[in-house]
């Protein structure tokens, strides 16, 4: 009796504490420049808080952090190192075909099956890769940060 209440406890625990997960980032730099824009409108081209599109987000958050984005998505797709689903960590760039033309959107995962990018109905946001709209649209991940770069981030 004692076990399956102990357990029962830990597991409400545990799903609690996932609901409220955000970035596996938590206060570090990374996740201090994605809160900082969280709400920001999309816009077309954007690259600033005025506005963002997706790469221009992406380009925006990667930038306060010394590293060199492309411009455009599907550029994008052409550097770091491809990942699986199960390999991918925080930071990781994911891809999306949205417009059934090949790479067209692109997002930072963040940890916990979800990632932060510049929405063209919501703005900057946190979605769930599971969510079918993106699961259904998810080209793969790329790793733009060695792992020191990473390592500086994630616990800085």
């Amino acid at each position: 009796m004692f076990k399956k209440k102990l357990t029962a406890a830990v597991l409400s625990l545990t799903f609690a504490l996932s609901l409220g997960a955000g970035s596996a980032f938590a206060d570090s730099k990374m996740d201090k420049v994605i809160d900082s824009a969280m709400g920001t409108t999309y816009k077309s081209g954007g690259t600033t808080l005025d506005g963002f599109d997706c790469s221009g987000f992406t380009r925006y958050v990667f930038d306060k952090l010394g590293i060199d984005l492309a411009r455009q998505s599907s550029s994008q797709y052409d550097m770091g190192d491809s990942v699986s689903r199960m390999e991918m960590r925080p930071g990781d760039l994911v891809f999306f075909n949205t417009t059934g033309k090949g790479v067209s959107h692109v997002g930072i995962f963040v940890g916990s099956g979800k990632f932060a990018h510049s929405s063209s109905s919501k703005g900057v946001t946190i979605s769930s890769l599971s969510e079918d709209y993106w699961a259904n649209r998810y080209i793969g991940a790329k790793r733009i940060m060695s792992t020191d770069a990473y390592e500086s981030l994630a616990l800085e």
